[in-house]
């Protein structure tokens, strides 16, 4: 089997997939996949070739002018009978959350036999998480490149307030006009640049579980999720200009790191801690009813701060007697007044979550710290071997008009901290944070983050 990072778009996405090395057989099956200029003038062609007869569109006030219009008449012109349905926002933006999604249930005709989202990362989502509780084929007309989930089979979804990961389905066409993509806002260009470069960690920490874990892990995964990568670094000078061949990078980018995530069925491919210092500053904001940026934008500003961590990192000796000291120090009721803390109103969700998976457990913080040590060599190793430099990365940020600070978004100090300290238990996921806290470290790199938090 060739690597798959030799492979077109079409090769990979093929029905009939690859069986692996790692054990896996490999899938991302789609009926129709096109990234190009102009492309969405073929949304009908797409519609046909998933044989479906009646589209349910779904888009909101903004994706409908971008996009959303465009494919009403498209479909209208091509005979193809369908229902649109604008989300209402009043000005406001959308969730992926309940209430949109039972707004889109509850407006859904039994006569349509494919969902087709208009949109980007908030429509795609609830597109998938709505035909998924359908039983229907999905289809997305993309609309910004500013989000890598375009071909995942997850959803990141608001659930009771906390930001969790469905896994539902990979949509079965894909449709990216890369002139539509390139007059989106410049912050979610910037969003789609900060998703991919949290490749960089999110590689490394694939990694790191699978030494400190046993978690799977997929070579050939990872190498095309590098490939493509390398691809969008290389082509990101050309954001600020809205270059074409850097639309087109970011975009095709992106939805191979949405394939990456399906062959390895876990998001591990595509997100790691620079991920959950948004999902924590997301959740943070919802507590409070306030806005938040764009998930990439929080993204890449994660990204920059773990390699500031990482400086840190590569310091540390790992010491059996200062591990277990924090375990014995971190007791039930000091960890449940942490997360009540950090959490608020969704703290007993947080703690239910840990019951169930035992991530607190002292038998398996010696299993997990035993490991550590024995493989602090190979954890180095991979560090090296995946992180890029510190300054030429955020330089390369900087270079689009990013905001690398949590400053520049309106997030305190406070709050950059409380997100690293809980972003271990935001998820069962195991991150650096982890193992941070693993080795008796977390107030440490907490008070270390003070300092270099706004670098």
């Amino acid at each position: 089997m060739r690597h798959f990072d030799e492979m077109t778009l079409e090769e990979l996405v093929c029905q009939e997939g690859f069986d692996c090395s790692c054990g896996k057989h490999h899938l991302c099956a789609m009926d129709y996949l096109e990234i190009g200029p102009g492309a969405v003038k073929h949304t009908p062609e797409m519609v046909k070739r998933m044989g479906a007869k009646k589209p349910f569109v779904i888009c909101d006030d903004n994706t409908f002018r971008a996009a959303g219009e465009r494919v009403d008449q498209l479909l209208k012109e091509a005979g193809i009978p369908h229902i649109t349905y604008i989300i209402p926002c009043a000005g406001q933006k959308i969730a992926p959350a309940e209430w949109e999604v039972g707004s889109v249930i509850m407006h859904y005709d039994p006569s349509c036999d494919l969902i087709l989202g208009v949109g980007s990362g908030v429509i795609n989502d609830i597109s998938k998480v709505t035909a998924h509780a359908l039983g229907l084929k999905n289809a997305i007309v993309g609309t910004a490149p500013s989000m890598d989930g375009y071909a995942s089979n997850s959803s990141a979804m608001e659930i009771n307030h906390v930001k969790m990961t469905l896994f539902n389905q990979t949509p079965r066409g894909i449709l990216l006009d890369t002139e539509i993509l390139a007059k989106a806002p410049m912050r979610m260009l910037w969003a789609g640049l900060g998703d991919m470069v949290a490749k960089y960690n999110a590689l490394f920490e694939w990694r790191l579980s699978h030494l400190v874990t046993g978690e799977y892990y997929c070579e050939e995964v990872a190498r095309l999720m590098r490939a493509a990568l390398k691809k969008v670094v290389d082509a990101a000078a050309g954001i600020p200009d809205r270059k074409p061949e850097a639309i087109q990078a970011i975009a095709e980018g992106l939805v191979i790191s949405g394939i990456a995530m399906a062959y390895a069925e876990i998001s591990r491919p595509a997100s790691g801690t620079e991920h959950y210092f948004s999902h924590m500053w997301e959740m943070m904001a919802l507590e409070r009813n306030q806005p938040y940026d764009l998930h990439g934008v929080q993204v890449g500003i994660g990204m920059v701060l773990m390699m500031k961590l990482y400086r840190k990192l590569k310091t540390v000796e790992p010491k059996w007697e200062q591990a277990e000291k924090w375990q014995r120090e971190m007791t039930r009721e000091k960890w449940e007044a942490q997360i009540r803390r950090i959490f608020g109103k969704t703290a007993p969700e947080i703690i239910e979550m840990e019951r169930i998976g035992g991530k607190n457990d002292p038998a398996g913080h010696e299993q997990r710290l035993n490991r550590i040590i024995n493989h602090w060599p190979d954890i180095m190793k991979a560090l090296e071997e995946e992180l890029p430099e510190e300054k030429p990365l955020r330089a390369l940020l900087e270079q689009t008009g990013m905001p690398t600070r949590p400053s520049e978004i309106g997030i305190s100090l406070e709050d950059t901290v409380n997100a690293f300290i809980g972003a271990r238990d935001a998820r069962i996921k195991y991150l650096t944070c982890s193992m941070i806290w693993d080795l008796g470290l977390t107030k440490e790199f907490s008070e270390e983050l003070k300092k270099v938090a706004e670098e």
